[in-house]
């Protein structure tokens, strides 16, 4: 058990958790976040509160943002938009199939030339860019990185929002891409239709991924459709299936009706389990 809260550093971007440590960062507080080229300033989202989990393995808060620190993150973003504009006139002048994602800057801190900007691209295809990697060193006046973005990264670099309404797994919670298969979307019964399961990447949504063993769980108990099941309300036959609900809807050989029921109400041992001890 411990402390934790939550930093973005850009507005509805990306959630980091972080254990606060001696600090108490409140909402809309800026606090110092460490990373690998050194403390960079994020908002704080969520203010300092006891979880239940094991915070040992979460980074700390370096301190709470000053004056100084603010204006070195001001400077920052100012170079990552001049690095933006600069790459995109550069690419349309050179002809070249990239699309500029997001731009990421390190200031110098040494008073030398540690400076460094990292350009993140898509493309269709692998690109040529030397050239461009040379005039935009010689605009930029620091060293400059290019690296091309799957479609996957992409999405989760640029963020948005999935077809539930919600933002993108991968840009808030996933941490890992895993496979995901067009068997899934079969074994969930939706429809093989590339706009339906398909997320703002252009590939398969990930959640078909961490939602497809429930469906397997379900299936593997439940009657099949088409099968003659006994329900609380009489005799029928299963016509679909209602993962989400635990349910399972039958048509009822009385009158046609359809009903809906529990798939513990027409399993085969919880019905042999009532007719053994009924």
């Amino acid at each position: 058990m411990g402390m934790l809260c939550a930093v973005s550093f850009n507005r509805y971007g990306r959630l980091y958790y972080l254990d606060p440590g001696e600090f108490s960062p409140q909402v809309g507080d800026r606090v110092l976040v460490p990373t690998d080229d050194g403390p960079e300033v994020a908002e704080c989202v969520w203010a300092a509160q006891w979880v239940s989990d094991d915070t040992s393995g979460f980074p700390k808060v370096a301190g709470i943002a000053d004056e100084n620190d603010l204006r070195r993150d001001e400077l920052l973003r100012k170079r990552k938009a001049e690095a933006k504009v600069a790459a995109k006139k550069l690419i349309k002048a050179h002809e070249l199939p990239m699309k500029v994602v997001a731009v990421d800057h390190v200031l110098d801190q040494t008073g030398g030339s540690s400076a460094r900007t990292t350009i993140y691209f898509t493309a269709p295809h692998r690109v040529d860019f030397r050239s461009l990697v040379r005039d935009l060193g010689a605009t930029l006046h620091c060293r400059v990185e290019l690296r091309q973005l799957s479609a996957r990264d992409s999405a989760r670099v640029q963020g948005g929002i999935g077809s539930c309404g919600r933002d993108l797994c991968c840009a808030t919670f996933l941490t890992d891409f895993e496979p995901v298969t067009i068997r899934m979307a079969k074994d969930q019964d939706l429809p093989l239709n590339p706009l339906r399961i398909s997320g703002a990447c252009g590939r398969l949504m990930c959640c078909l991924k961490y939602e497809h063993p429930l469906y397997q769980k379900f299936q593997a108990s439940a009657p099949a459709v088409g099968s003659r099941v006994t329900t609380p309300e009489g005799d029928g036959r299963v016509v679909a299936h209602s993962v989400p609900r635990d349910a399972v809807v039958v048509r009822m050989d009385a009158d046609g009706s359809r009903c809906s029921c529990s798939r513990a109400s027409v399993c085969g041992p919880r019905q042999a389990h009532e007719e053994r001890y009924s």
